[in-house]
């Protein structure tokens, strides 16, 4: 039986990126350095973690060099330029191997990198590692991998939640910045929630999707339709500097996300009404909500248009033009929790899969919508809750704001797991 994990204290890991670009950028701040202390944090932190399947040592440091060089060189090649990211194993990465944390994938080794790996790796992010997750990204608690369960960096007792949980445990931990990640039913966003980060996906269509497991076999109809790429970070700001990396261009959208912060908005919010939640996530959402409500943005009290996976299709299409037209017609986004539950033990979970439910996630999925789970405290067992904040299509700009502004009004996104002994 794994023992809580203690308590963590960071530093320049949990710096935001912006301001550590800006280090970076003036050569205040090196990205070999930089590199050198997220290393430092997986030797010391993922053995009682297990976020990673693949530490990638040597090439960081390597890349690492190379950036500084660049810099140096006044050769500023993009928005990430030295900052060390991390990889769900879902995503092809040439050269290394592509695992989806499933046995018969654990020597499989990608000739190509997926569309969202190499815009990274254009913008001078430096792949640090490929993350750890639930097998075949067909869970929600994360516990279910070939290499073996990750844990909750509050504590291992509890569920990290699924499937994108090293991305998560990971983020919350300082062991990188940013990690590129899926979202078939929630799968980015409920891990999110358990290790009390930050998860987001984008509208249908917004991060191309290509080199996921590419040449394998066909997931089928509902996981094309449902599966969004994802991003797990510490902030609605990081959040929003890796989408302007990440971001298709085209319909008149440009990346604009994380200038668009700065832009004070009046956002109409809508409330959820039927949403399910035990005696630790209600209280903790609808502190959420006064506290933005004093925005003294337009609120009112609406449904969330809840959906399952199923297995009818017909009719998706249509319902994904028409969804702006009735849930969101007089709202620009919509809040509910983020979990139907506090986080749940491991021994609670045992073997179901989807022991913890999805039901407040899913919908968006179905739909397409933009949607991101930000921190909103803590159960009674110091395991993080989450809000989560959907919006209408192509409208990432409002669910970020919110974000945002809740963040910068509570500060819940600045609290960190703290590892007194990471070697003990």
């Amino acid at each position: 039986m794994p023992k809580p994990i203690p308590a963590v204290t960071m530093e320049k890991e949990t710096t935001d990126i912006a301001t550590l670009l800006e280090g970076i950028r003036k050569q205040e701040v090196s990205p070999v350095e930089v590199v050198n202390a997220c290393l430092m944090r997986i030797e010391q932190i993922n053995p009682k973690l297990n976020a990673f399947i693949t530490v990638l040592a040597d090439q960081a440091r390597e890349d690492a060099r190379v950036a500084e060089s660049e810099i140096k060189a006044g050769k500023w090649r993009g928005p990430l330029h030295g900052i060390p990211v991390g990889i769900k194993d879902f995503y092809d990465t040439v050269g290394i191997k592509t695992t989806a944390a499933f046995e018969h994938f654990k020597d499989r080794v990608p000739r190509k990198d997926a569309v969202a790996v190499a815009k990274l790796k254009d913008a001078g992010a430096i792949i640090i590692g490929k993350m750890n997750m639930h097998r075949l990204g067909e869970g929600t608690t994360g516990i279910d991998s070939y290499f073996g369960p990750v844990r909750n960096p509050w504590n291992a007792l509890y569920i990290p939640g699924g499937s994108s949980s090293g991305s998560a445990a990971a983020v919350a931990s300082g062991m990188c910045y940013a990690t590129l990640d899926t979202d078939a039913i929630g799968s980015c966003r409920l891990p999110a929630a358990c290790c009390g980060v930050v998860g987001f996906k984008g509208t249908y269509g917004l991060i191309d999707a290509e080199g996921i497991l590419d040449g394998e076999q066909d997931p089928g109809e509902m996981i094309r339709w449902f599966a969004h790429p994802g991003i797990t970070t510490r902030s609605a700001a990081d959040t929003a500097l890796v989408l302007d990396v990440l971001a298709e261009r085209g319909e008149g959208r440009a990346a604009e996300h994380f200038r668009g912060l700065a832009k004070a908005k009046k956002v109409r919010v809508g409330v959820a009404n039927n949403f399910k939640g035990d005696r630790e996530v209600s209280p903790a959402f609808e502190n959420a909500v006064k506290i933005i409500r004093s925005f003294d943005w337009p609120t009112e009290s609406i449904g969330a248009p809840f959906r399952g996976p199923g297995g009818d299709l017909r009719y998706i299409e249509a319902d994904r033009e028409s969804i702006a037209a009735k849930t969101f017609k007089d709202v620009d986004v919509l809040l509910l929790p983020t979990t139907t539950t506090g986080v749940p033990a491991v021994k609670d979970a045992g073997a179901n899969p989807l022991a913890l439910a999805p039901e407040h996630t899913v919908f968006a999925n179905y739909y397409g919508l933009p949607a991101m789970s930000v921190p909103c405290g803590f159960d009674r067992n110091g395991l993080p809750l989450g809000l989560q904040i959907v919006g209408k299509p192509w409208d990432e700009a409002a669910v970020l704001y919110t974000a945002y502004r809740y963040e910068t009004k509570t500060g819940w996104n600045a609290k960190h797991p703290n590892f007194l002994d990471p070697r003990g």
